[in-house]
């Protein structure tokens, strides 16, 4: 630690005495010494300093008392006056304005030499400083390997044990680590991860700066930073085999393998919740943490979609905090979520329910239960694209050459449950003209919207165009 005024003047080998009472200032650390021969030297004093001075310019009273003054008003610890040059003794002004003002004074022999005081504060400031940086550079090396060995949670614990202070980590405004922000005082510190999801971490005040705070600061933001480039690795991994199966080329025991291989288990029932972004934020979900408390969530990448495969018959718990984490995040997204089925075959179908059920357009969107829709679009063997092919390209040519829009007609015809009425409505319509349209389908297509049959056709064409 600093030597303080009163360790200063105990020191023997200096032989200097007190005139005055330093009681309220005896243990207060000297931050430097300043030697000085000014009559002002106020410009060059930061306070808290101790100023040497022989008075060679204080030859009379008034010079005296207005130094002591000037000392004083600059916040200086102690005034230390050498005497055996210019004065023989400390001059009694200095000593009575002094001790009017609260400002130690103390007498500095001839015999001792300021540099030996300086030399002394000097030393023991080095010695402080040398103290702090060993404890810096072991609180540095605690917490890195307590990170390395326990994880980010136990270096949170870790740092907050050697700061004295309760410590609290959040990332796209959710709650990482520590207690509730509410009541106390925090000091907020950005961390860096390379992405913008509003990381921070919070400091119970008071407690003290220093830079194990800046080093921890860096640690939290590289581990974070590692954490999400896992994340998506992982999930594309992941995405590859979910993209496997749903087209129908994994089956049997490869199926089962690599579904356990990405921690699913096929023979317990599984829900697929499906997480799809708005344009232009759909990078953000290659990334993006699961919320606390869905850890046990296996996560993959489709069709730029995150897939969450929750090991439970319903995915609603999972579907409505996924969507509060979302918008916490400010990410702009919606959410889907099939029902719970057994098996790779099961989980393919979950997988278009989901599909399906973002049609929707809600925030979160519940899914119908098993429909045919889902098991033909699940049951890739089935030729739908084909079908989609052969029944909807004459359409989209004629509408591109045209701008008929036949297929919003067709689509909305379909929507609506066959009334020409509602769909010329909807569109702003005549209804001969909708009838019309549906006639043009009917000729370029070669399916009839208007018959049941055929109807069930151009539904199916249409579902398989919008799962590409």
């Amino acid at each position: 630690m600093a030597i303080t005024l009163l360790k200063l003047l105990e020191s023997h080998t200096l032989g200097l005495k007190a005139h005055t009472d330093i009681t309220d200032v005896g243990v207060t650390p000297i931050e430097w010494a300043a030697v000085t021969e000014l009559r002002d030297p106020s410009p060059f004093l930061t306070g808290g300093e101790i100023v040497l001075t022989t008075g060679l310019r204080q030859n009379t009273i008034a010079a005296q008392e207005a130094f002591v003054d000037t000392l004083a008003g600059a916040g200086v610890l102690a005034l230390g006056f050498g005497t055996g040059l210019s004065h023989r003794n400390v001059p009694a002004a200095v000593i009575r304005k002094a001790t009017e003002l609260g400002l130690p004074v103390f007498e500095v022999p001839y015999e001792t030499p300021f540099v030996a005081i300086t030399k002394l504060i000097a030393d023991a400031l080095n010695d402080d400083h040398l103290k702090r940086l060993e404890q810096l550079l072991q609180g540095h090396q605690k917490l890195a390997s307590t990170l390395l060995t326990g994880g980010l949670r136990a270096m949170l614990n870790e740092l907050s044990r050697k700061m004295g202070t309760a410590v609290a980590l959040t990332q796209y405004a959710a709650k990482l680590h520590g207690p509730e922000l509410g009541g106390d005082e925090w000091h907020r510190v950005p961390i860096a991860t390379g992405m913008r999801d509003k990381c921070t971490l919070y400091l119970a005040e008071p407690y003290s700066h220093d830079g194990l705070v800046h080093y921890a600061q860096s640690l939290i933001g590289l581990e974070l930073a590692n954490q999400a480039l896992l994340r998506e690795s992982n999930r594309m991994v992941a995405g590859q085999t979910f993209s496997d199966l749903m087209a129908g080329t994994l089956k049997g025991p490869e199926a089962d393998a690599r579904l356990q291989g990405i921690g699913v288990v096929p023979n317990r029932p599984h829900s697929v919740v499906l997480v799809a972004a708005e344009s232009g934020q759909e990078t953000a979900l290659r990334t993006l943490p699961i919320p606390p408390g869905f850890d046990h969530v296996v996560s993959a990448i489709v069709d730029d979609r995150l897939a969450l495969v929750v090991a439970r018959n319903d995915g609603t718990e999972v579907a409505d905090g996924i969507d509060a984490f979302l918008q916490g995040a400010g990410i702009k997204a919606t959410v889907g979520f099939g029902g719970g089925y057994t098996q790779p075959n099961g989980l393919r179908w979950s997988f278009f329910e989901a599909v399906e059920a973002l049609r929707h357009g809600e925030r979160i969107n519940t899914p119908s239960k098993l429909s045919l829709t889902s098991l033909l679009l699940a049951a890739r063997d089935v030729p739908l694209q084909a079908l989609a092919l052969e029944a909807l390209e004459p359409l989209q040519a004629f509408d591109k050459k045209h701008a008929a829009e036949l297929l919003g007609t067709l689509r909305s015809y379909l929507e609506l449950d066959g009334s020409v009425g509602s769909v010329a409505e909807a569109l702003g319509l005549h209804r001969n003209t909708v009838r019309y349209r549906l006639q043009q389908v009917s000729e370029l297509s070669g399916y009839d919207p208007t018959t049941t049959a055929d109807r069930v056709q151009l539904w199916l064409a249409l579902k398989a165009v919008d799962l590409n």
